[in-house]
């Protein structure tokens, strides 16, 4: 296993916030809350919007997909020096299942796919 790899023990999942809660450590990656999702039916163990990428970088990415190998290695730089990340990293190191969740309509390019790896230990 290599230094920044998670024990096998753990798991990252993504999830969008607006599906059904089915349990683990759930955690919340968006800098901005959600539309149309009240905090009671979020079942939120944890807003960690720390971790998010910058209002710059989230305003310039948009969310188109053409975009998204760009954005992702922006991402990873602002996560590598982000003490936030390290920390989430730690706590997710900590727990038996740990959800990460996001807003975004697209579930394949959005900065929680992009925070699950660097978690994980993973380039990309």
């Amino acid at each position: 296993m290599g230094v920044h790899e998670m024990p096998h023990a753990a798991s990252i999942r993504i999830k969008r916030i607006y599906e059904e809660p089915d349990g683990g450590y759930r955690v919340l990656v968006d800098r901005v809350w959600p539309r149309g999702v009240s905090r009671t039916a979020a079942d939120l163990s944890q807003w960690c919007k720390e971790v998010a990428p910058s209002d710059e970088l989230r305003k310039w990415f948009g969310h188109r997909a053409e975009k998204f190998e760009e954005f992702a290695d922006r991402y990873h730089h602002e996560l590598t020096e982000s003490g936030a990340a390290l920390k989430l990293r730690d706590e997710a190191r900590s727990r038996a299942d740990t959800v990460l969740l996001y807003g975004a309509a697209d579930t394949e390019h959005n900065q929680a796919v992009v925070l699950r790896n660097y978690l994980l230990g993973r380039s990309r």
